[in-house]
């Protein structure tokens, strides 16, 4: 979808970590003002800090904000087995290590600094926030998986087998599953679209990880009283793969006392990538004023 946009700064980098794996970033700032906040970005689990996310980024950057975005540990280009989470916690620390470096440059250090989290990288996002409690302004929340729907998850029984199995073959791509771009993409021209993310893991998922994510979610879904922070949770009625009901759950337990949740009718799980056009521009907007209202 081209996004009318100003003349933007836009940036890459590979940066190695302290963990010693090469993580690649990306950055989009305003080019003729200094931005107004800066938005860092948690990309999902079938998507990467590019590609669909150019638009969002250059829609955002023309509204003013600057975007900071990262593929992490074996996603896009960085370093490490494609699709494969050891441990979630560990990808965590990776986005806390390279985003409070972002942060430290002296043109944005005093901005404020919001998390963007979108399916996967909406749990990313609320770890993020719970190990530093007091460290960003708010969040906007699309989709955000604390809750995998339960028909994407295996049987019990099956489950347990995986875990089995995990113990001794965790890098295997044996997790059962259904043809996500057909579950999460509402509009069939940007269906197609998603295959041309070539970088983006399309396998099924690693056992290890596929358990990862499953303990997440559930760990979450215990502590959504101890999100604290301004949030905005964005979620289409209709997806099947993240839960909308526990986005209504984070809302009414979230100990926030500025949070807002709009529910998009009819609307699948990728918002912002595989809906009609109209329903992505009425998305932005609702982002960009939700954003506008809180760095004013």
């Amino acid at each position: 979808m081209q996004m009318p946009h100003a003349r933007l700064k836009m940036k890459e980098s590979y940066e190695v970590n302290s963990r010693g794996l090469e993580i690649f970033s990306k950055s989009w700032l305003p080019e003729t003002s200094p931005p107004k906040a800066m938005v860092y970005f948690c990309h999902g689990y079938g998507d990467t800090c590019t590609f669909f996310i150019e638009g969002i980024a250059r829609k955002l950057a023309s509204s003013g904000y600057g975007v900071f975005s990262m593929d992490y540990p074996g996603f896009g280009l960085s370093e490490g087995l494609h699709g494969y989470i050891p441990s979630f916690d560990k990808l965590v620390d990776d986005v806390i290590e390279h985003y409070s470096k972002a942060k430290e440059n002296p043109e944005i250090c005093n901005l404020p600094s919001f998390l963007f989290g979108q399916s996967m990288g909406g749990a990313v996002a609320l770890k993020v926030h719970m190990k530093q409690p007091d460290e960003w302004t708010g969040a906007v929340l699309l989709a955000p998986m604390c809750k995998i729907a339960d028909d994407m998850v295996p049987p019990w029984l099956v489950t347990q087998l995986l875990v089995g199995i995990a113990k001794f073959l965790p890098k295997q791509k044996l997790v059962p599953q259904q043809d996500l771009a057909e579950l999460a993409f509402r509009d069939v021209k940007k269906r197609e679209q998603a295959a041309y993310n070539v970088i983006a893991y399309k396998h099924k998922p690693r056992l290890r990880t596929a358990l990862e994510l499953l303990n997440t979610t559930q760990e979450i879904e215990k502590q959504l009283d101890k999100v604290s922070l301004p949030l905005l949770i964005l979620h289409g009625e209709n997806d099947r793969v993240t839960d909308p009901s526990i986005s209504q759950a984070l809302y009414e337990k979230a100990s926030s006392s500025d949070k807002k949740l709009i529910l998009y009718k009819d609307a699948y799980h990728a918002l912002l990538e595989g809906e009609p056009d109209e329903i992505i521009l009425r998305v932005l907007g609702d982002i960009i004023s939700w954003l506008d209202e809180h760095t004013s």
